[in-house]
């Protein structure tokens, strides 16, 4: 038993000893989670991800710019595409970066580094919505949507104004809710907070022997774990304590942890994904790595989570809408809208164990070809349909289609 390593975990506090004689003792080492996220190094931050904060904020508008009819698909392009000093934002700073989004689209090394064929369709995909936006849904701003023709329908009681295309698909949410999985879901789990990237070249040597990047505060696998975080609270308000506000501070990750948070049946998971980060970006600096690696499982189960019960949520408010005495079907196209993209983004989320999602991209593409396969999609789709995709997703998943649908 002397070799034997023991594991404790108690309030975000790991204790790691061996087993060892009276005479023997070896002082256990503690690693404790702050109460917030805050690290420093000789009285500085050591905490940087300003281009996560970056993106976001670029997604941001390039999805506001989606809806507004004027834009071109040269703007869009342009928008999604950035490249450094381009006028492509209404904040100069985004003009002057060097980020985009689309370079960060399908590109995590644990799922693309050798599947540059599916990152190039999956970028492909996000510059299609684009265009098919303006080249179908635009023109067809002020025409009355009905099944295989593209325009506009309106809420009952005169609620918002939904614009879709011909199979009743806002490609908007198309584009926004796949991007919670392309970017941000797929770049901190399968990219940041993966041992390609956390142990890549020389990283773990310089974390032991605390040699920090060039003029910076911090050391590369410190700022790798930061920027997986970035991805969930860059645009916070307050972003060493970002729990405060979750699900207020942007559109996309940040937004769903909290839309989640608020269901009964997920209560504490916000707690649960903050605590582990915390907990990892202290046990890197403890050097602690196997529990810095079971914090990511921990992350990386959770987001994945989230992203499966807003799937489910969205396809079951659909079903609901069709299934109402008068079907109210611009309200129902809205959430199966949602849907969409959140069961898209099902192919970049990350089982705990293993470099693989809950389900393939095969497995999600079947999925969507159940959705839209009808030849005016939503406008076909059964309730039957959809609650079928709604027990797969649920059934991939420690949750049920009851405690997500509600």
């Amino acid at each position: 038993m002397k070799n034997l390593l023991k594991f404790v975990c108690i309030s975000g506090t790991f204790i790691l000893g061996s087993c060892s004689s009276d005479d023997d003792s070896t002082p256990p080492v503690v690693v404790e989670a702050p109460a917030t996220y805050v690290f420093e190094r000789n009285n500085e931050s050591s905490i940087s991800f300003g281009g996560q904060t970056t993106r976001i904020a670029m997604a941001e508008e390039i999805i506001s710019k989606l809806k507004d009819n004027a834009s071109t698909e040269a703007i869009l392009d342009a928008m999604f595409a950035h490249a450094e000093g381009a006028n492509d934002f209404s904040d100069a700073d985004l003009n002057a970066s060097g980020k985009s989004v689309r370079s960060k689209t399908a590109a995590s090394r644990d799922y693309f580094s050798d599947n540059a064929t599916d990152a190039a369709v999956i970028k492909e995909k996000f510059d299609g919505w684009i265009k098919s936006q303006v080249d179908d849904v635009f023109p067809n701003w002020a025409t009355s949507a009905s099944a295989g023709v593209a325009g506009v329908i309106q809420e009952a009681g005169g609620g918002s104004n939904r614009y879709v295309n011909a199979k009743g698909l806002e490609l908007n949410q198309a584009f926004a809710k796949s991007l919670i999985g392309a970017l941000m879901t797929d770049q901190a789990l399968n990219n940041y907070l993966g041992t390609a990237v956390l142990d890549e070249a020389s990283n773990v040597a310089d974390n032991n022997n605390g040699v920090v990047a060039e003029g910076k505060p911090y050391t590369t696998m410190e700022h790798k774990w930061d920027e997986a975080y970035g991805y969930l609270y860059g645009a916070s308000q307050d972003k060493a304590d970002p729990n405060k506000t979750i699900g207020k501070d942007d559109s996309f990750l940040n937004k769903y942890i909290g839309r989640v948070e608020g269901d009964s049946d997920f209560a504490g998971i916000a707690k649960e994904i903050f605590d582990a980060f915390k907990l990892g970006r202290a046990a890197i600096v403890a050097k602690k790595y196997d529990i810095r690696d079971e914090q990511a499982a921990i992350i990386r189960a959770k987001i994945s989570q989230v992203i499966a019960v807003r799937a489910v949520y969205y396809l079951q408010q659909g079903k609901n809408a069709l299934e109402a005495p008068t079907v109210d079907y611009a309200s129902a196209f809205h959430d199966l809208s949602e849907g969409f993209g959140f069961v898209y983004s099902l192919q970049f989320t990350r089982k705990s164990e293993g470099n693989v999602p809950y389900l393939t991209r095969t497995e999600v593409q079947g999925l969507i070809d159940q959705l839209m396969g009808g030849t005016n999609g939503f406008w076909d789709v059964t309730p039957a349909t959809l609650q079928s995709i709604s027990e797969t997703i649920a059934g991939k998943f420690s949750f049920t289609v009851a405690q997500a649908g509600s």
